[in-house]
C-alpha cells in the first residue's frame, strides 16, 4: 500500500493479497501439524518420557545396591520361589512414601530434615540422623567388599585391599568435582546396569509357570529364619537413606533447572511438574522392584532347585550360578553387583549428609563446591573413610549388614512418622497435601515397618 492511496485502492490492494495471507496461514498450520505429527511418533515419546526420569529413577535404582541384591539372593537360594510375592506388596508401599518424600521437596524447597528441624524437635532429629549415618556406614562399607569380591570374580587375581580403595577414591571423586548436571547424569545412565540381573534370570532356564504362581500367591512359613528375612527385605526396600536422598534430590534438580536457589519456604508447583515427579518416582520404584523380582527368581529357580542355600554375599550368588546358568548368566550377576555399588554407595554417603548438614543448618548441596560446603563433602568423606576402614578391621560383611538392618528398623518407623505427618499437613504443602487414601496408605506402611523393625531386633536376640 502507497502512502497516499485512496480507501478503493486500499481495499483493492487488501483483495489482491487476501489469497498470499490465507496460503501463508496454510503453510505455517500445515508446518505446525506436522511437527506435532513428528512430536508424537513412538521414538519422540520415549525420548520425552526419558527426559521425565531422575531422582526417582535414581533412588529406585539405588535401593538394588549390592546389600539388597544379597538379601534378595538369600531369599531365592533359601526359600526357592515362595517370598516373590514380596516384590508387588513392597512396590505400592515404597512408591507411595518416595512420592510424598518427592512432593514435600518439591513444595517446601528444602530437604526432609530441613523440614522436621523446623516443625518438630530438633532432639528427635538428631537422634534418628546418628542412626542413620551409623547404618548407612555400614551399608557403605559392607557394599564396597561386596564391589571388590565382584571384580575379583571377573579378574581373580585382583587384590582385595586395593579394589576397596580404588572404588571409595572414584565416587569420592565423582560426588566431590563432578558438577551436580553431569553426576546426576552419569548416576541416571548407571542405573541401566540392573538390567543385568533381568537378564541374569532370563539365562537361567526357569519354570515361569511355577514362578507366576509363586509371585500371585502370598505363602509364610512364619519361621524364625524366614521373619526375619522378610524383615531385612522390607528393610532394604523401603529405607530411610531413600527418603532423605529423594527429597533433597527433588529441590537440587528445581536448583538445576533454574539456576538459583530458592529462599523462602515454598515453592511454586505447576500440575504438569508433579504429574512428571510422579512418573519418575513410580516408574523408578517399578524398575527397582522388578529387578528384586528377577534376582530372587533366578536363585531360587537355579540355587534353591540344586540345594545351594548357604549363600551370604552377592559375590556368593554369582559364583554359585556359574555351573549352573551358564558363564553369561554368571558375568551378568558380577558386573551388577560393581554397577550397583557405584550408584547406590553415592546415594548412601549423600544422604547422610543431607540429614545431617540439614539438621544443624549446614550449607549443602551437591550443586556446590568443596569450598562453599566444607561440612557437607566433609560427612561424605567421613562415611567413605569408615566404610573402607570397616573392610580392614575384621567386622564380618554379613555382620556389618545385620547393624544396618537394625538402624534401618529403628529409624524408618520414625522417619515415615514425620514423612506422613508433613505431607498430610496444609500448612506445609499449600494445597498439595496427601488425599485421604494416600495418607491411609502410608500411616499403613509406617505400622508395618515399625512391626518389622520389632520382629527384626526380637529375632535376632532370641
Amino acid at each position: 500500500m502507497t502512502k497516499h492511496s485512496t480507501p478503493g485502492e486500499e481495499f483493492l490492494e487488501k483483495v489482491v493479497e487476501a489469497p498470499a495471507v490465507i496460503l501463508e496461514k496454510v503453510v505455517e498450520k500445515s508446518s505446525l501439524l506436522e511437527q506435532e505429527l513428528i512430536d508424537k511418533t513412538p521414538l519422540k515419546a520415549v525420548e520425552e518420557y526419558w527426559n521425565t526420569l531422575g531422582p526417582g529413577l535414581v533412588t529406585g535404582a539405588s535401593d538394588d545396591d549390592p546389600s539388597g541384591i544379597a538379601t534378595y539372593s538369600q531369599t531365592g537360594a533359601q526359600y526357592g520361589f515362595q517370598l516373590l510375592w514380596l516384590a508387588w506388596f513392597t512396590f505400592p508401599l515404597q512408591a507411595i512414601v518416595q512420592e510424598m518424600c518427592a512432593r514435600i521437596g518439591m513444595v517446601t524447597g528444602r530437604g526432609l530434615a530441613a523440614n522436621i528441624r523446623h516443625h518438630y524437635s530438633q532432639r528427635t532429629l538428631i537422634v534418628a540422623t546418628t542412626l542413620l549415618f551409623a547404618a548407612n556406614t555400614f551399608n557403605i562399607g559392607a557394599d564396597l567388599g561386596a564391589m571388590a569380591q565382584g571384580l575379583q570374580l571377573i579378574l581373580p587375581g585382583a587384590n582385595f585391599v586395593l579394589l576397596v580403595l580404588f572404588f571409595a577414591l572414584i565416587s569420592l571423586l565423582l560426588q566431590i568435582f563432578t558438577t551436580y548436571a553431569r553426576y546426576a547424569k552419569y548416576l541416571k545412565y548407571l542405573a541401566f546396569v540392573l538390567v543385568a540381573y533381568i537378564f541374569s534370570a532370563l539365562l537361567s532356564h526357569l519354570n515361569w509357570h511355577l514362578i507366576l504362581t509363586s509371585a500371585v500367591v502370598p505363602t509364610l512359613t512364619f519361621t524364625k529364619a524366614q521373619l526375619y528375612l522378610v524383615c531385612a527385605i522390607l528393610g532394604t526396600t523401603i529405607s530411610p537413606y531413600l527418603f532423605f536422598w529423594q527429597t533433597s534430590q527433588e529441590v537440587e534438580e528445581h536448583t538445576l533447572r533454574t539456576n538459583r536457589e530458592e529462599k523462602g519456604w515454598h515453592q511454586r508447583v505447576s500440575h504438569i511438574g508433579l504429574r512428571r515427579m510422579k512418573a519418575d518416582v513410580w516408574s523408578g520404584m517399578f524398575f527397582s522392584n522388578v529387578v528384586m523380582f528377577f534376582i530372587i527368581a533366578a536363585c531360587a529357580g537355579t540355587l534353591f532347585a540344586h540345594g545351594i542355600t548357604n549363600i551370604q554375599t552377592a559375590a556368593d550368588a554369582a559364583a554359585a550360578l556359574r555351573p549352573l546358568a551358564g558363564n553369561a548368566a554368571y558375568a551378568l550377576f558380577a558386573i551388577g553387583i560393581i554397577g550397583t555399588g557405584l550408584l547406590a554407595i553415592p546415594v548412601l554417603a549423600g544422604s547422610t549428609s543431607y540429614a545431617l548438614s540439614e539438621s544443624f543448618g549446614w550449607k549443602h548441596g551437591l550443586y556446590r563446591k568443596l569450598n562453599e560446603a566444607y561440612a557437607f563433602y566433609g560427612v561424605i568423606i567421613i562415611s567413605m573413610l569408615v566404610g573402607v576402614a570397616l573392610n580392614f578391621i575384621g567386622i564380618n560383611p554379613i555382620k556389618a549388614l545385620i547393624y544396618s538392618a537394625i538402624g534401618n528398623a529403628i529409624i524408618a518407623p520414625i522417619i515415615l512418622y514425620f514423612i506422613v505427618k508433613l505431607s498430610s499437613s496444609p500448612e506445609v504443602m499449600h494445597g498439595h497435601e496427601n488425599g485421604s487414601l494416600i495418607q491411609g496408605i502410608g500411616w499403613l506402611t509406617t505400622g508395618i515397618m515399625a512391626v518389622a523393625g520389632i520382629v527384626a531386633i526380637v529375632a535376632l536376640f532370641l
